[in-house]
């Protein structure tokens, strides 16, 4: 049994690697177009990141309720109400919208964190701006993704997910630059092109349900149902611990800029620089906890808490070994990776001397990242939430502003690496343990029935 989830695990993951590598590239895009434009753009662009992806995170946090949901409902054989839970999860979507638009039009209380450089403010402000109109169209997307996961259909959002990075990095590239006439934009041509991506992905995305014909048996868009608060309340009881979490857990990571804002444009690019690659290195460890948590929905659907076991054990296997393998490698050609972001030494100085950190970390995020998971497939998520606040908020920003600014002598942006790995090591030791207690609870609930 092991080796078969192990490999239902890795032929559902690998797609949504490719997919989110996809999407992160997006991020790279950036990142490696203003570190060759401008560093006052690259750093607005690191800070704006920031405060977008903990807002946009938290958001999507929220609406992929629909995935163990789902997952529970295709698993216990009721397949007539899966179309309903994606109803629902649209209706979600739009009114998650809202908040998310206006904490990216309105950036004031985040902005207010650190004191920030009037020229990177404006910039970053102008780019949050541009970034707030593609939030509906992300949230209703992602949406969309969470379902496919769910039902085993993760390919298609591979292929939309690298279309539309490469429609970003050329249109990004002219917004950026400026050409045929075109003003060169900079941070702003970034946040442009990825609202304007954001709509392509959900036509495509939309397209592909009207027409799959794996998916044609569900009548997802026959009979749609208007919001019905009973089942909101449900998708909320689940999504708002995995939003905050979700929050938590990014904004330890991205918020960080703001409070190394003050140090300077070149030590915020350089963060940026190593952020990026956390980020994408981020991508293995959750496209397999993703995979994990279907197989775990499904199976405790199913009320198979056996195979539940089985798939949150492999999935913790292949991700920690296959993390661990990426840590080192991360070691070893940290200098070559660093010097293809920015060609400011300065920048890579202090990207060099942050990339240790970020390569230390690599098993104990991934060991995290799937017990989070995991659990989530239980659908446990109050609790989760809860460690990944006192972990990453208490020993990752609190600890970490102590270590950089308060400690003697500062240890400035390293004390925030310092403080992130040893409060992913905090998390995964919780963890792993509260997903090994879950896994025992729910096999002598299965024996007992």
């Amino acid at each position: 049994m092991f080796l078969a989830q192990s490999r239902l695990i890795v032929v559902q993951a690998w797609p949504m690697l490719v997919a989110q590598l996809a999407s992160m590239g997006m991020m790279v895009i950036d990142t490696v177009l203003l570190g060759h434009f401008d560093t006052d753009d690259l750093a607005a662009v690191a800070v704006g990141s920031g405060i977008y992806v903990a807002v946009i995170l938290a958001l999507v946090g929220i609406v992929q309720a629909v995935s163990p949901t789902v997952a529970h409902l295709k698993g216990a054989g009721r397949m007539d109400d899966v179309a309903g839970a994606l109803h629902q999860g649209v209706w979600l979507a739009l009114a998650m919208s809202l908040p998310g638009i206006v904490a990216l039009l309105y950036p004031d209380p985040l902005l207010a964190l650190s004191t920030i450089d009037s020229v990177v403010e404006a910039k970053t402000r102008a780019y949050l701006a541009a970034l707030a109109w593609g939030v509906p169209a992300w949230l209703l997307y992602r949406t969309f993704h969470a379902f496919c996961v769910a039902v085993g259909q993760p390919r298609p959002l591979m292929i939309i997910s690298l279309g539309c990075t490469l429609a970003h990095g050329g249109l990004a590239s002219v917004l950026v630059r400026g050409t045929s006439g075109l003003p060169a934009l900079g941070a702003l041509g970034c946040g442009v092109s990825n609202a304007l991506i954001g709509w392509l992905a959900l036509v495509a995305s939309i397209l592909y349900i009207l027409n799959s014909r794996q998916l044609r048996s569900y009548r997802l868009m026959q009979g749609w149902r208007p919001p019905r608060w009973r089942e909101q309340k449900l998708l909320l009881r689940l999504g708002l611990p995995m939003g905050m979490s979700s929050f938590v857990e990014i904004s330890a990571f991205t918020l960080v800029a703001l409070f190394v804002a003050q140090l300077g444009a070149a030590v915020v690019a350089g963060h940026r620089v190593i952020a990026n690659l956390a980020g994408l290195c981020y991508m293995l460890p959750l496209s397999l906890a993703v995979a994990t948590l279907a197989q775990v929905g499904l199976s405790a659907g199913a009320r198979d808490f056996a195979r539940a076991r089985v798939s949150a054990l492999a999935g913790m296997l292949i991700a920690s070994v296959l993390s661990a393998i990426l840590g080192v490698v991360l070691w070893m050609f940290r200098e070559p990776l660093v010097g293809a972001y920015s060609n400011d030494p300065v920048v890579r100085r202090v990207g060099l001397s942050l990339i240790g950190f970020m390569a230390a970390y690599q098993l104990f995020d991934a060991a995290q990242t799937v017990a989070a998971h995991a659990l989530r497939g239980y659908k446990i998520t109050f609790v989760p939430m809860l460690v990944h606040v006192a972990a990453f908020w208490g020993i990752g920003l609190a600890g970490g502003w102590w270590l950089a600014f308060r400690m003697q002598p500062p240890m400035g942006a390293s004390g925030f690496w310092l403080a992130s790995l040893l409060s992913l090591i905090a998390a995964a030791m919780l963890l792993v343990a509260m997903m090994w207690s879950a896994m025992r609870l729910q096999e002598r609930q299965g024996l007992a029935d």
